[in-house]
């Protein structure tokens, strides 16, 4: 095996670049695995050009990858050398107080389920390290394109878990606040979930016209006005039931708790990359007393929920085509792509380097 690997890290704060650096060694329980394709997320974005989560030297980046497993550990059941694998971007420590506590995300410490590019290389690398691979990694089924199956590893999981937070329930009215790749999920999600009403929040034409797809039933485009004035003329004045955060910033809680009735839940995935307050309106929030629920979280991980998520996609149930609308070809790439999802042309969804 190589004894150096080539990876596109964060060099510093506002700064990326290629390093070289020792392989990974594989420990007893754990994995080896090489891309067979990757896909750039908002958040590497947040992480470097925003500082969100501090500074971080020659860290390897990505958190979405599906691969083939190069080593296993002599303690792997269920996975060995040439297995392709569906890699979720938050691998918890299943053996952690958190993760019995049912919170594996945060096993650990607040957030440090999430290991890739956060305190540890991610897998813009040409290998990665992936800890205990029997409960985070997923076989990869044959019947999926890897391109699309790197939409499994973050933007299904975290948009779905959206609409878990906000505990969706059938017939409900919901607005989806951003329709990115993570919010179209959302609007996917909510409607798997039993939702009538589903207004989706954006205002460029290609994620307005997905957001239709995965089942909204109205679109708001924030350009054209007060998005809690739009929803209260859409819902005669009563609001929704519930609200699915994606995008905005610290302001955004805001309006989800303007337009949200009394009883209702926020469910926010909204990795706020700025801002040292998130606001909420006192009045609109009863004054403390309005039984207006803000649920946040960052999205479970595990070999279970990509197991089903994938199965949903092999049902047809989930047609994750839309969502990849940019495709490199090559390792190399990744710079290209990671530097696009920065620069967000307008018919840009998702892109994918596919190796």
């Amino acid at each position: 095996m190589a004894k150096k690997i080539k990876g596109l890290a964060m060099k510093r704060i506002g700064e990326i670049g290629w390093v070289k650096k020792e392989a990974p060694e594989c420990g007893p329980c754990d994995a080896l695995v090489k891309p067979l394709a990757m896909a750039p997320c908002t958040s590497d974005i947040h992480t470097v050009w925003e500082g969100a989560i501090g500074e971080r030297t020659d860290m390897i980046l990505g958190h979405e990858a599906v691969g083939e497993v190069v080593e296993v550990g002599p303690m792997v059941k269920d996975f060995k050398p040439g297995d392709r694998v569906i890699v979720p971007a938050i691998t918890p420590d299943w053996m952690s107080v958190e993760a019995q506590a049912g919170f594996g995300m945060h096993s650990g410490g607040m957030l440090a389920g999430w290991k890739f590019s956060n305190f540890k290389d991610g897998v813009f690398g040409e290998l990665f390290h992936v800890n205990e691979a029997d409960g985070n990694l997923a076989l990869l089924p044959d019947s999926i394109d890897v391109a699309e199956a790197t939409m499994l590893c973050d933007m299904v999981p975290t948009g779905f878990h959206a609409a878990e937070l906000a505990d969706v329930k059938l017939g409900d009215t919901v607005c989806c606040i951003g329709i990115g790749p993570v919010g179209l999920m959302a609007v996917a999600g909510a409607n798997l979930m039993g939702a009538s009403h589903i207004l989706a929040v954006g205002s460029r034409p290609n994620c307005v016209e997905a957001a239709k797809g995965y089942g909204a039933t109205d679109t708001i485009n924030y350009k054209e006005g007060d998005i809690v004035d739009q929803v209260m003329e859409k819902t005669d004045g009563k609001g929704v039931d519930k609200v699915c955060i994606a995008g905005g910033n610290v302001e955004t809680m805001d309006q989800a708790i303007r337009m949200l009735k009394p009883g209702g839940k926020v469910g926010n995935v909204n990795y706020l990359g700025s801002g040292d307050y998130v606001i909420v309106p006192r009045v609109e929030w009863g004054c403390g007393m309005s039984h207006k629920f803000i649920h946040c979280g960052l999205m479970p991980g595990g070999r279970l929920r990509m197991e089903k998520l994938a199965s949903l996609v092999e049902v047809g149930k989930l047609d994750l085509k839309p969502l990849v609308t940019h495709t490199f070809k090559g390792f190399d790439k990744v710079e290209e792509a990671l530097l696009l999802m920065k620069e967000k042309p307008v018919d840009l969804i998702k892109p994918v380097v596919v190796v």
